[in-house]
């Protein structure tokens, strides 16, 4: 049963790695090439160093990996043992899978280190970042494993008191944000166009992960082993 679970993950995986690398080839690469402009003076009539068949073709096979990573690690594994604690039933499971692997692994991070567009020079150093952005994980994974906790423990009484307790995690994210040092940054890149570049990312990420979620729901659950096979090895 493990492998169908895993299998489930690699496929649903890579159909939201597939829709997040088009998205990037389209949106996301048409934006940083615009973007790079900027870093170079505006150019100066030279052709880009790569064709853009190849960025697209690079962008396309990085969003699958990605989200084959994302597919396997979190709805094959995660979902596999994670499964009788996620609220709801059905895709409700999942969407509630995808919150908390995005939250984990971008929301939580980037409410302190957001994403950056190129040209854009950062006052943290990278070993300071990359412990932070760890830290950070470690506390979206918790504060998603709370937000679970506590829909659990209220899930049978009033919906609004069920919502708001099960919102009430997130607010131990403005601790990090209140603490982190700060981080100023330079570049040539306008605040209103890094700004629209976050957001890009952020929109990107997310589709990625309702992606992920609504293939693995389409997919169903693996049928349940009722012969005894499952656990033959374990026999005397």
């Amino acid at each position: 049963m493990a492998t169908d679970y895993l299998t489930r993950g690699a496929l649903s995986g890579a159909a939201g790695g597939l829709v997040y690398g088009l998205f990037q080839a389209t949106v996301g690469n048409s934006f940083v090439a615009g973007l790079e402009t900027f870093e170079s003076g505006h150019g100066h009539g030279a052709g880009p160093a790569v064709d853009g068949v190849t960025t697209a073709a690079v962008s396309v096979g990085g969003g699958v990996l990605w989200g084959l990573l994302f597919g396997i690690a979190v709805f094959g594994v995660g979902y596999y043992f994670l499964e009788p604690a996620l609220p709801g039933t059905g895709a409700t499971k999942r969407l509630a899978l995808a919150a908390a692997g995005f939250l984990t692994v971008s929301g939580a991070p980037w409410l302190v280190l957001p994403p950056q567009p190129p040209g854009v020079e950062q006052a943290l150093p990278t070993e300071t970042r990359m412990l932070w952005y760890g830290g950070l994980m470690a506390l979206g994974a918790l504060v998603a494993g709370l937000c679970v906790s506590s829909y659990r423990r209220t899930g049978d009484r009033h919906p609004a008191i069920t919502a708001v307790a099960t919102a009430l995690p997130l607010a131990l994210l403005a601790v990090p944000v209140a603490l982190a040092p700060a981080n100023p940054v330079t570049g040539p890149v306008p605040a209103a166009l890094a700004t629209a570049y976050r957001w890009t990312v952020v929109v990107g990420q997310m589709g990625l992960w309702a992606t992920v979620a609504a293939v693995h729901a389409r997919l169903g659950d693996p049928a349940l082993v009722t012969d005894g096979t499952e656990f033959a090895a374990t026999a005397d």
